[in-house]
């Protein structure tokens, strides 16, 4: 059997170490090169790397003779899951989308917490607001907070230590002591401790479940009084990592 998963998450690389107990072969597809460097290795583990359009994965599906496509993605590449569900359909290829567990969290958190449906919509609302910004929503859409006046002194962007990541914030006018470069998910120590140092107002950041690290980021935001504007997470069916393996295991017995 041979598996096709979209990855580049914790849950993406626990699936592939699940997976590397059974006689499948696992193509792990993930975006960036910094993805691949993340990603989980093993004996039935091929990792390939780059973004794939929806034909692109179909071409891949059917070279590769494909029978289950896992989408275990980040819950905000919501692009890449359109693709990888509607190529596994044309094919007829099985699809199987694997949820992130979701944060336990109360979203009538008084007036330190702001919820909003996208980026741009985060970016907007500061508009209005005073005081700094700690910006933790990732690079891919940091183009965003240019509408903010003087966003360059006002922001402080948390991205990832990749080239990419670091010049598109320079590029924006961002100089280095703005620039906080390094990989989460992060404790809530840390997420405190460097909302003080920049001596944020406002920190910014995304629904990204447990494993993105978002309790520990709400806590942050609690414990240094910094109101924290959320980009709520989009909704999506699917299942939960426990319900995947034990599908795998279900389906290998009943194989056998």
């Amino acid at each position: 059997m041979r598996i096709l998963l979209f990855s580049g998450t914790t849950e993406g690389n626990k699936i592939a170490e699940f997976l590397s107990a059974y006689p499948v072969k696992v193509y792990l597809s993930v975006a960036t090169e910094y993805g691949r460097a993340c990603a989980a290795e093993g004996e039935n583990v091929e990792v390939i790397s780059g973004r794939m359009t929806r034909e692109e994965i179909e071409n891949f599906i059917h070279e590769h003779d494909i029978a289950m496509v896992i989408d275990a993605t980040h819950p905000f590449a919501r692009q890449v899951s359109v693709s990888a569900k509607e190529a596994a359909e044309r094919c007829g290829a099985e699809y199987v989308r694997c949820l992130r567990e979701a944060s336990v969290w109360d979203q009538r958190d008084g007036e330190n917490v702001v919820i909003v449906e996208s980026v741009g919509e985060a970016a907007r609302f500061l508009c209005r607001t005073e005081g700094r910004i700690l910006i933790a929503t990732g690079s891919k859409e940091l183009q965003e907070y240019t509408v903010i006046e003087d966003y360059e002194k006002r922001c402080y962007v948390r991205v990832l230590a990749t080239r990419e990541a670091i010049d598109k914030a320079t590029a924006m006018g961002i100089d280095g002591s703005h620039i906080i470069a390094m990989q989460g998910p992060f404790s809530q120590e840390m997420n405190t401790a460097t909302l003080r140092h920049v001596k944020a107002e406002w920190f910014v950041t995304k629904e990204s479940g447990k494993s993105g690290g978002f309790e520990e980021k709400l806590a942050a935001a609690r414990e240094a009084n910094v109101k924290l504007v959320v980009v709520d997470r989009p909704q999506e069916e699917g299942i939960s990592l426990q319900e995947l393996c034990q599908m795998i295991r279900k389906e290998w017995l009943v194989a056998r």
